[in-house]
């Protein structure tokens, strides 16, 4: 067997590339079972009481089932744009929901409706007397490319924002905002469409079908490598 320079240089840089490749996605295998496995324990969960004093750390409460008292703030709402649903363009509702006894708010997703005419924004009016809602903690709705100045709301109300930031939604209310969601349970009334997803991460499977890959293409390699340095012997 004869080792030319310049295969084997190439072969011992793509080699271990695609090794680690192999190795990252079974790592993230291992990591999303533990973290479905975490989802889905809370989901099963006892339903949490949402008070004023309760620890915020979304990383704790995420997919938590959360009963919360207070009143909606009817005057000051927002429209969270560019979310499809079904190929249909439209806003997801989030309304501020004043905790009990303070002047802490929680933004709560009423769910999905259909945009229909940019020149009038649609009416979400909901009561606010005192009520107790049932929901899911979560964080806020992603977006695959934030544009400059998406975070900034609309002067009117509701109020149409592209992006949700916690801090300049809560400049914009005059008063302080949590760092997370709950999106309201199907069951419970003052909402609209509400098909909420448990995760949109790729699944452990998927990430261990890419490993396979990555290991395959890394066998392939070393058999193409030491066909070719037979072959140059051969010769």
């Amino acid at each position: 067997m004869t080792f030319k320079l310049i295969p084997t240089l190439v072969y011992c840089c793509v080699l271990p590339l695609l090794i680690t490749l192999g190795v990252w996605q079974l790592n993230r295998a291992e990591e999303k079972q533990i973290f479905l496995k975490m989802q889905e324990q809370r989901l099963q969960s006892e339903v949490i009481v949402l008070k004023p004093d309760t620890p915020v750390d979304l990383v704790l409460l995420k997919y938590s089932k959360v009963s919360v008292a207070g009143h909606y703030d009817n005057a000051h709402q927002f429209l969270l744009d560019n979310q499809i649903n079904a190929g249909v363009v439209g806003y997801f509702v989030l309304t501020p929901f004043v905790l009990e006894g303070s002047d802490k708010t929680v933004l709560v997703n009423r769910g999905w409706i259909p945009l229909k005419d940019r020149t009038q924004l649609p009416q979400i009016t909901v009561t606010d007397t005192p009520t107790t809602l049932l929901g899911r903690i979560n964080s806020f709705p992603g977006v695959g490319l934030k544009l400059s100045g998406a975070e900034m709301p609309s002067k009117n109300w509701p109020s149409v924002v592209g992006v949700v930031d916690s801090a300049v939604l809560s400049a914009t209310l005059g008063y302080p905002l949590l760092p997370f969601q709950i999106e309201l349970a199907d069951t419970q009334p003052n909402g609209y469409q509400r098909d909420w997803q448990q995760t949109t991460l790729m699944r452990p499977e998927q990430h261990t079908a890419y490993a396979v890959q990555w290991f395959a293409l890394a066998l392939v390699l070393t058999v193409l490598f030491i066909r070719y340095s037979f072959k140059k012997v051969n010769d």
